[in-house]
């Protein structure tokens, strides 16, 4: 009988799920992101990115969309 770790199966399909990022790591990373410098296209487009690895429903989803519009309207003023 072959190991769990070596059958077909799980090298093909396990291996190959993506590992989806918890609140807490797309709130840091969110955070990091906005507070690391310059807000450019490329930053506002990493930061959405961000926002699809939460549910729709997310409360957290919710609140950094907003604080991602009101940094996009600050950046544009600038």
């Amino acid at each position: 009988m072959w190991p769990i770790r070596d059958c077909f199966f799980t090298k093909f399909y396990v291996d190959e799920v993506p590992k989806l990022l918890t609140e807490s790591q797309v709130q840091r990373s969110f955070q990091k992101l906005v507070n690391s410098g310059e807000l450019t296209d490329v930053t506002f487009e990493k930061a959405e990115a961000l926002l699809e690895e939460l549910r729709p429903e997310s409360p957290l989803r919710h609140r950094l969309g907003v604080q991602l519009e009101e940094l996009r309207t600050v950046a544009a003023k600038s």
